[in-house]
């Protein structure tokens, strides 16, 4: 009689947590502000690789910024979907470069001149390089203050791509 009364509290605790929800992953502010501005970040890049994808000649280089273009433009639709299950708006505040430690954004006006450059793989690799160090500076901001374990892997795997894009791009510009 006893067993049949501990197998029946067993059923019953084990079918009453089986209807209980996994408790969603804890996020914080590091977290939201990393992925917004990330996704902003992310959609400069994909204007910088659209050009070099357009005008590079060096195949290497052709084929990175074909890759950057295309990575990021998939990491952009999953940084949204983070943020809209977070219910956290999609943009950054106005002022979240200056809480950020104010690192400036890839200005149009680069893109532009980049367009129009003489030197066009070298510029390219500049500005690219600039670029991927401000997105590596941000993902181990995010690495070391982040709350949720999904965003901050995604940030270490973004750490380590990117300063293997730049090695990639200062070897291309030692040639």
């Amino acid at each position: 009689m006893r067993v049949r009364q501990v197998l029946a509290a067993l059923c019953l605790l084990l079918a009453a947590a089986c209807g209980q929800d996994e408790p969603e992953p804890q996020v914080n502010a590091e977290d939201v502000m990393f992925v917004q501005m990330m996704v902003e970040h992310h959609r400069q890049g994909i204007e910088i690789a659209k050009v070099g994808t357009s005008r590079a000649t060096t195949p290497e280089l052709k084929t990175l910024t074909a890759a950057i273009e295309s990575t990021q433009q998939g990491e952009v639709e999953m940084m949204l979907r983070w943020l809209h299950s977070w219910d956290q708006p999609l943009t950054p505040a106005t002022s979240a470069h200056d809480h950020h430690g104010g690192m400036p954004e890839t200005d149009v006006k680069q893109v532009q001149a980049l367009k129009k450059s003489k030197n066009f793989e070298y510029d390219l690799c500049n500005l690219l390089i600039a670029h991927q160090d401000d997105a590596v500076q941000m993902a181990a901001a995010e690495v070391s203050g982040g709350a949720n374990p999904e965003v901050q892997r995604w940030a270490a795997q973004v750490q380590s791509s990117r300063k293997g894009q730049i090695d990639i791009m200062m070897n291309l510009i030692k040639k």
